[in-house]
């Protein structure tokens, strides 16, 4: 037998590496997505204070089950190829080139193109579905709670202050946001100077507070306790102090807490402009220097200005 005639040497088997990383990988990804929707989904920000918190809060623990296989993927294939590929002592030949491997270019087309459409019919439900984006929807909602017993809440923006109307309790104005549990909130949100933002943060609740402007947000709180409010948008000198707390409490707290605000606040509302969904910020501000002076409203009608505070603008 010529040499050429004797048998090939047996090429060693390659070992199976898609299916190495696609085992290790798939082990991965599904104690990551019990983790989070378990333990993590829970303890999640913002809550599920309010009904627009918990449709929040929902809305990122499915984005971070989506995201955690796609992120432990790369990982994976980064680690397995760091171990069975590595450079080794001796080994100076190339990969086997890949040219036109139909296959791959299938599965990658199909992979992203489901992962980018299915994020788009999401987002898109999401938005349509009752208190999406953030609980705020502007000027002119495309939606309306069913509730016939809706709160309204007027929230005024002012450097740098936030400051609440109840049109229901007579339209009295003060520092106070108090709400009642499992009853829907309409808030209506405007300013009198810049733009200011209101943010609810345990509420998720957030919308902008223009001048001449009435931005509308629903909620409905669902648990009493005790939430930040902050302006989320740069607004002056002192915007990083513009926050306070409002509260939730039961129905009955809030009847007594409203019914005697409006007594106590009822010569104060007397001089107010009329409940309107925006106000004259010519009128408004001097307006309040006066309470100031005559009420000792500190932070109310567009004169948040302490004594402590350096010269004014």
């Amino acid at each position: 037998m010529t040499a050429s005639q004797a048998p090939a040497a047996a090429t060693p088997s390659q070992p199976r590496h898609g299916l190495r990383i696609f085992g290790v990988w798939i082990v991965l990804a599904i104690i990551a997505d019990i983790l989070i929707w378990f333990v993590w989904y829970p303890h999640m920000p913002p809550g599920r204070m309010s009904s627009s918190a918990k449709h929040q809060q929902f809305d990122i623990a499915f984005m971070a089950v989506l995201a955690a296989p796609v992120l432990l993927f790369i990982w994976t294939y980064f680690g397995y190829a760091l171990i069975a590929w590595r450079h080794r002592a001796g080994d100076d030949e190339d990969g086997p080139p890949i040219f036109g491997h139909t296959r791959i270019q299938a599965t990658w087309i199909t992979a992203t193109a489901v992962i980018v459409l299915g994020l788009f019919v999401f987002g898109t439900v999401e938005l349509i579905v009752p208190a999406g984006a953030g609980a705020g929807e502007g000027p002119s909602p495309i939606w309306k709670p069913s509730s016939k017993n809706l709160l309204q809440v007027q929230v005024i923006g002012q450097q740098w202050a936030f400051t609440y109307r109840y049109p229901q309790f007579g339209g009295m104005e003060t520092t106070r946001l108090v709400l009642p549990v499992n009853r829907a909130v309409e808030f209506h949100v405007t300013s009198l100077d810049v733009i200011h933002s209101f943010w609810a943060y345990q509420l998720g609740v957030k919308a902008d507070a223009n001048p001449g402007v009435d931005n509308v947000a629903y909620t409905t709180p669902e648990h009493a306790g005790s939430f930040t409010v902050r302006c989320n948008e740069l607004c002056g000198l002192w915007h990083g102090a513009m926050y306070n707390y409002g509260k939730v409490v039961s129905q009955a707290d809030f009847q007594s807490w409203a019914a005697q605000s409006q007594a106590q606040l009822a010569s104060v509302t007397k001089i107010l402009p009329p409940y309107a969904l925006t106000y004259d910020p010519t009128v408004v501000p001097q307006l309040g220097q006066d309470l100031v002076k005559v009420a000792g409203i500190t932070g109310a009608n567009g004169y948040y200005y302490p004594p402590q505070d350096p010269v004014q603008p």
